[in-house]
């Protein structure tokens, strides 16, 4: 898709050290959508876009995971901090390939913004967890699920969505042109506001019900069945 002349761009959850080593490893140049789209950064490191939550906000999410014995972490100058070493952080760090960065208090650690707040738990649990936070914040945070397990909140300014059409402005390409994939409640947004919705077969059924057309998963042929979308 690079060698015919179309720009490809990682949209990701993933903070920005954990994305790239994979933007690398698929040979992309930038920008790198990250964060949930709270941020769009450079290959560089260099921060073209930044809405992140606020403290207030953010330390009512904290009190709302620490009332229910929940892990909760937060971020600050791209390093992943919490306040309890729990099992739930060392297996986000890991999938991340991230350092955890353990903290007296995440009140004072945070900063007065935090580019998202992950609770990391059992899939049962986060699913029902869903819907109870949405209610509770909504049009102050935009939540959803990356993975099963992982309940991520950033700023109502921020998801994948508005990145990604900070990108295609910046980029000079019209919304009719984009075409966004994915497979989690994280990706719903972008799906639907992309002029070509792409969701991956299996996907939760929100984030099905926006795409125009699914592809098969990994191992299965789907960025090649897209590959021949766009290129026709």
């Amino acid at each position: 898709m690079v060698a015919a002349g179309v720009t490809v761009v990682a949209c990701t959850g993933r903070p920005y050290p954990g994305a790239v080593p994979w933007v690398k490893r698929l040979g992309l140049a930038g920008p790198i959508v990250c964060y949930q789209g709270a941020q769009v950064r450079t290959l560089d490191g260099d921060t073209l876009l930044d809405h992140g939550v606020h403290h207030s906000l953010a330390m009512e999410v904290i009190r709302y995971a620490r009332e229910r014995d929940l892990h909760v972490q937060g971020y600050r100058d791209d390093l992943l901090i919490v306040q309890r070493d729990r099992p739930e952080a060392r297996q986000y760090a890991q999938h991340a390939g991230m350092d955890i960065h353990v903290v007296d208090d995440l009140d004072q650690a945070m900063g007065e913004t935090t580019p998202k707040l992950v609770i990391v738990s059992t899939p049962e649990t986060i699913e029902r967890l869903l819907p109870d936070v949405r209610r509770r914040w909504e049009g102050k945070l935009n939540a959803a699920t990356s993975t099963p397990d992982y309940l991520e909140f950033t700023s109502v300014e921020s998801d994948k969505a508005s990145a990604l059409r900070f990108v295609s402005d910046r980029l000079g390409i019209s919304q009719s042109e984009v075409a966004a994939v994915g497979d989690g409640r994280n990706d719903t947004s972008m799906i639907a506001w992309a002029g070509l919705g792409v969701a991956v077969e299996g996907s939760p059924g929100e984030v099905i019900a926006v795409a125009d057309r699914t592809i098969p998963g990994p191992g299965h042929g789907g960025i090649q069945q897209l590959a021949d979308a766009l290129l026709k």
